[in-house]
């Protein structure tokens, strides 16, 4: 019984590789994760590629929650639960637009903010390097400098592509990453 449940907790984290290298996060209709899995790392810079189909085009159920950030990728932070430090890329559909959204954690807090508009089924490079005292994001060439509270290097563990806060997602959506 212990090899079953643990077949099925690596089979939960699995992810699909594309024939062009890219992993396939699919966040299923009426779930949050596309992944259960946990990765550590020490890098202090993630360089990316993204690609978005059609599906990233969503209407929530709540016109209020049209707004929120859906994250996509990034990690943890000064030793802590990502829910107190980390720095993330976030996406959402909002007024007939794909957007790119930095997305930061600090002392359990959120704020976040445009990085700019994107176009579907176009490869975006998408780079997260974190330094002492802040992190530098960059989108396409588009650069965002934002203060970071911790000064040390940490053990960090990597954050998947997640829909949503308060709504889950209300079709399959399918994202591609390829780490650089």
């Amino acid at each position: 019984m212990k090899r079953f449940l643990a077949f099925l907790v690596v089979l939960a984290g699995c992810v699909k590789i594309d024939p062009e290298g890219y992993k396939v996060y699919k966040i299923k209709a009426g779930d949050h994760k596309s992944t259960w899995k946990y990765v550590t790392t020490k890098k202090d810079t993630l360089e990316f590629k993204v690609l978005f189909d059609s599906s990233a085009v969503y209407n929530t159920i709540d016109p209020i929650n049209q707004p929120d950030v859906n994250k996509l990728f990034g990690v943890s932070d000064c030793g802590e639960d990502h829910l107190e430090y980390s720095i993330r890329i976030g996406w959402r559909w909002y007024k007939d637009s794909l957007e790119l959204l930095w997305f930061k954690h600090e002392s359990g807090e959120f704020t976040f903010g445009t990085i700019k508009k994107i176009d579907m089924d176009v490869v975006h490079n998408c780079t997260i390097k974190i330094q002492e005292s802040n992190y530098i994001i960059k989108v396409d060439g588009v650069l965002v400098s934002l203060t970071r509270s911790c000064c040390e290097d940490y053990k960090r563990y990597y954050l998947y592509p997640y829909f949503g806060g308060s709504e889950k997602a209300p079709h399959d959506i399918t994202i591609k990453i390829k780490e650089k």
